[in-house]
């Protein structure tokens, strides 16, 4: 590994600081924040400015704000994202930490669709595969992202009263018992599955979402009833917000 370049890594430590600014900062702010003399700020937001990647408000002299072409990295980064594809790089690091089935999967209508899976290594674990589908109720995945829908968009997922289809012994049927269940994962940010859709499986799952912090996805990790315990699932429930936390930033949220 060759080695760090100290005049870039400063000029990028002066644009990450944007990152949580709302507005805009000046040479000062900037040398105070990054403990920087001087002049080499001024160097540093000079140049950056004269490449456009900082710009100067008109109506606040001495001021720097993100330029157009901070932007046209940000949208060029953004066009090439693949969620599928991101989402299996994230499950496979998640796997590798538990030794579980990772899934990463998106909302269809009622159902969930799962688009990336990484296998446990273990003789006894979860069957699936990426492109399956299954009821949105019955999982993890879907309940978190059936929690993630606003109030009209649920109305039309789960109209009326009638009673929900049923996996297994253990699924949720009921529909006002589910409402109360997501409001539950809305409030904790985390869901749970207990052998809902598969009698020999429970899961955990955490939310996915893109640079607008809509969730697009949710991440779960699926354990065999073997090696499912109440203590283990705060465990899993930390991992399972960590891998989604991690490829929500991979999709540029902050």
């Amino acid at each position: 590994m060759g080695r760090l370049v100290p005049a870039v890594t400063r000029a990028l430590d002066v644009l990450e600081l944007f990152l949580d600014c709302e507005g805009t900062l000046s040479a000062p702010e900037i040398t105070r924040k990054l403990r920087l003399p001087r002049t080499t700020v001024h160097e540093l937001v000079t140049t950056l400015t004269a490449r456009s990647y900082l710009e100067q408000p008109p109506d606040h002299p001495g001021r720097y704000r993100l330029g157009v072409r901070a932007y046209q990295l940000g949208s060029r980064y953004a066009e090439q994202l693949d969620l599928a594809a991101e989402g299996r790089r994230v499950a496979r690091s998640v796997a590798d930490t538990c030794d579980e089935t990772v899934h990463v999967a998106v909302l269809d209508g009622p159902d969930v669709i799962y688009i990336a899976k990484v296998d446990s290594t273990h003789a006894v674990r979860m069957v699936s595969a990426a492109g399956r589908r299954l009821p949105a109720h019955c999982t993890a995945v879907g309940k978190m992202l059936l929690a993630s829908l606003p109030a009209a968009s649920l109305d039309a997922v789960l109209p009326g009263d009638e009673p929900l289809a049923a996996m297994t012994p253990d699924s949720v049927t009921s529909p006002a018992a589910l409402r109360e269940e997501l409001a539950s994962v809305r409030e904790r940010g985390v869901a749970v599955e207990r052998q809902e859709s598969n009698p020999d499986v429970s899961c955990v799952a955490a939310p996915v979402r893109d640079s607008g912090g809509t969730v697009v996805a949710a991440l779960s990790i699926s354990v065999p009833t073997v090696r499912w315990s109440e203590k283990r699932v705060a465990e899993l429930e930390t991992l399972a917000v960590k891998g989604a936390t991690e490829l929500s930033q991979r999709l540029g949220h902050r």
